[in-house]
């Protein structure tokens, strides 16, 4: 049987590296495909500028227009609530500020424990409730592939595992931390090679898109 003290010590230690190096330099190739395709030569007059309305437009896209409200209210609503949960327990929790004030030398404020605990409860219920919708929609269902539901789990198994491990409900600690962070680097391993890449490449081509139309004098 696995000594729960070993476990964590692994994962803290030699998987965690792995992990963090195959998701540096995954992303890193990603990056490169996209950036080394380069743009075709535009030699028209530019009727505007590029920065300001890329910008704008990583922004405005990330706002569902009137219409995709309309269409799919869940999908928007729900959605928002389990990306704003899973960036609250990602980033404002305290123990995670502090691995990375360790690790990279940079911190910030984090919130209470008990608000970063209910935002959690609050996206693994969104995301749960977005399974159900999925598999009972029709086209949702005919749609989804193996890798849409490889993605849901490995998006839910770190929230789920770090709320057992905050309220004890695995025993040995030990073991329920290490289940969390082997949990993140499971997810970190697959973050370069599935569709969790888009939490990046989305904003690129928002900005790029954005870009096209400033340069056309077009609001995109």
């Amino acid at each position: 049987m696995i000594n729960p003290m070993d476990f964590l010590a692994w994962v803290r230690g030699p998987a965690f590296d792995i992990a963090l190096a195959v998701f540096v330099v995954g992303m890193l190739v990603r990056l490169l495909e996209i950036f080394l395709l380069g743009r075709r030569p535009n030699y028209a007059q530019a009727r505007g500028g590029e920065w300001g309305p890329g910008l704008r437009t990583m922004v405005s896209r990330s706002l569902a227009d009137p219409g995709t409200f309309k269409r799919a209210p869940f999908n928007v609503i729900v959605g928002w609530i389990w990306h704003v949960g899973f960036l609250i327990a990602l980033l404002l929790f305290v123990p995670h500020i502090e691995l990375v004030k360790k690790t990279l030398g940079i911190g910030w404020p984090g919130l209470p424990n008990p608000v970063v605990d209910a935002a959690s409860a609050i996206a693994i219920v969104a995301l749960v409730a977005m399974l159900i919708h999925r598999v009972q929609h029709p086209v949702m269902r005919f749609l989804s592939t193996f890798e849409d539901y490889l993605t849901w789990t490995l998006t839910l198994l770190p929230l789920l595992t770090g709320y057992l491990a905050y309220h004890r409900l695995i025993n040995p600690y030990p073991l329920a931390l290490g289940l969390h962070i082997l949990s993140i680097e499971l997810l970190l391993i697959a973050f370069p090679f599935t569709k969790l890449t888009h939490a990046v490449t989305a904003f690129i081509a928002r900005w790029y898109n954005g870009a096209i139309f400033g340069r056309k004098g077009v609001r995109a």
